[in-house]
């Protein structure tokens, strides 16, 4: 994939445009930090060449003026709320993020328990992090919240939340997840802040939509596809135009909000420092786009993927079919189809050719490598050997993995486990094929191809095991599958 995005000039650029962001307020910034910070793949597949890891560089350079406050909502501790991409609960995510952030030299200075309203599993949480010496601060529920502006601005509204103590200039505000209250805790200090005579501003730090880009370009329709369940929609901000006669673009829930966040800057301040919710916004990712063509096209990839990944959502009753719809939706207004993806045609027609459970790879020469499954391999687990070997110049011919190695795995899995596959996964593929490169330089030169497989596209006929995707997830493979369970379990 060609590269599209400059990511150290956006490193450079992002953390100067905060520093400037502190400077207009005077003594201290309450950012709050929207996706995630540690692997947003998402922004790497969209904007080809911004790091995964991009915002936490970005942190990084802003380590000696930086303190993080994690935010949680109680009622997601109560419900053991998920995060989706990890499979952990969110109260587990912030102690995860807590050891991440400071493995990485930054300092967390709290965590605020958001929407507290005497819920017992706060309550033990609460006791949990001081256990471990990490302060807390409780923030409550407001009733009319955020309408009764009032109320909202007053010491029975803000003024009754907890006071979290902060050192630096600039505050960063996260969470494992949407709907955690980070707005909430930036506007509750800032309140306070204001009785303390301290000065101090708020802004929002959310990759996307890009607000310099135009309404429908394919990087602010990919970010529309990846946020189908949350039903956002992206939007010209009226309160920009009106304000500068300049077009750009917003997402339906910032605008919606901020007459109610003018309101509360005003009640707290007197005026408002923003014109528009475009102005709170910090990002200078549209800045840094070299190439729009290869950003253009990485993103009309990413809105197929995402329509795959809502079609087997529903096949296991975790998507909507307005979900769907919607993304569908998003395809016709960029004239694309499913056929638009070569990896995803080429799997499909050798499926159709075989009858069999097929699986195609396009890598980064973009020769397409394809695979079936057979009595010894899963078709994934052989599309990984056939693009080992073409990666590292070996005949197709040759058996990388003998089948007197395969069979006694395959006696394990079902005589002793119980299993009812013989046919090997992916992970038992790739230990088998290390095994075998103890003492095979055909083998050993396989292997040594990992790595290049990473940002590669892979679609198989299929709906996969978790232990499969997971597998592909670590290798940094693109991976899409025919809304196909062969799974006898329904349940």
């Amino acid at each position: 994939m060609k590269t599209g995005f400059d990511n150290e000039k956006y490193l450079k650029m992002q953390s100067e445009h905060i520093k400037e962001r502190i400077g207009q307020f005077g003594d201290k910034l309450y950012l709050e930090f929207g996706g995630k910070l540690f692997d947003d793949y998402h922004a790497s597949r969209v904007l080809p060449g911004f790091a995964p890891d991009s915002k936490l560089r970005m942190l990084m350079q802003l380590s000696d003026y930086a303190e993080i406050i994690i935010v949680i909502n109680a009622a997601d501790i109560e419900k053991n709320k998920v995060r989706g991409d990890l499979g952990i609960t969110y109260d587990v995510d912030v102690l995860r993020l807590r050891d991440e952030f400071q493995q990485k030299g930054l300092y967390v200075g709290s965590v605020v328990i958001t929407h507290y309203s005497g819920q017992n599993s706060a309550d033990q949480f609460k006791a949990k992090l001081e256990k471990k010496n990490i302060k807390v601060y409780l923030h409550y529920t407001i009733e009319g919240y955020p309408a009764n502006i009032p109320l909202i601005i007053s010491r029975d509204g803000y003024g009754k939340n907890d006071y979290i103590k902060t050192t630096r200039p600039l505050v960063v505000v996260t969470a494992p997840g949407p709907g955690s209250g980070k707005m909430a805790t930036c506007l509750s200090q800032l309140y306070h802040d204001n009785l303390c005579g301290i000065k101090a501003g708020y802004a929002k730090f959310e990759t996307f939509p890009i607000w310099n880009l135009p309404l429908k370009h394919p990087i602010n329709l990919a970010y529309e596809a990846a946020t189908a369940d949350l039903n956002d929609v992206n939007m010209i901000d009226p309160f920009h135009l009106e304000a500068y006669g300049i077009t750009a673009v917003n997402y339906n829930r910032d605008i919606e909000i901020f007459p109610v966040l003018n309101a509360i800057f005003e009640g707290i301040y007197g005026e408002n420092p923003y014109k528009s919710p475009t102005d709170m916004g910090v990002n200078m990712a549209g800045n840094c786009i070299i190439d729009d063509d290869a950003c253009c096209e990485a993103s009309r990839m990413e809105i197929i993927r995402r329509y795959y990944a809502t079609l087997n959502k529903m096949v296991q009753d975790g998507a909507s079919e307005n979900e769907l719809y919607k993304i569908e939706l998003l395809m016709k207004q960029e004239k694309i189809s499913t056929d638009d993806r070569k990896v995803t045609v080429a799997c499909r027609q050798r499926a159709e050719e075989l009858g069999v459970p097929t699986a195609a790879i396009e890598l980064s020469d973009q020769q397409i490598i394809t695979s079936k499954t057979s009595d010894f391999l899963g078709a994934s687990a052989a599309l990984l050997l056939n693009a080992l070997k073409y990666l590292a110049g070996i005949d197709h011919d040759v058996k990388l993995i003998k089948p007197e190695a395969i069979a006694p795995i395959q006696d394990l899995k079902v005589r002793y486990l119980g299993g009812r596959n013989p046919r090997l996964h992916t992970d038992e593929a790739l230990i088998a094929l290390s095994l075998a490169a103890c003492h095979d330089d055909n083998a050993r030169l396989a292997m040594e191809q990992l790595p290049n497989l990473k940002g590669c596209q892979v679609h198989t006929s299929v709906m996969l095991s978790e232990v499969d995707v997971k597998i592909f997830k670590k290798l940094g493979v693109d991976l899409t599958s025919e809304p196909v369970q062969t799974s006898r379990k329904k349940y």
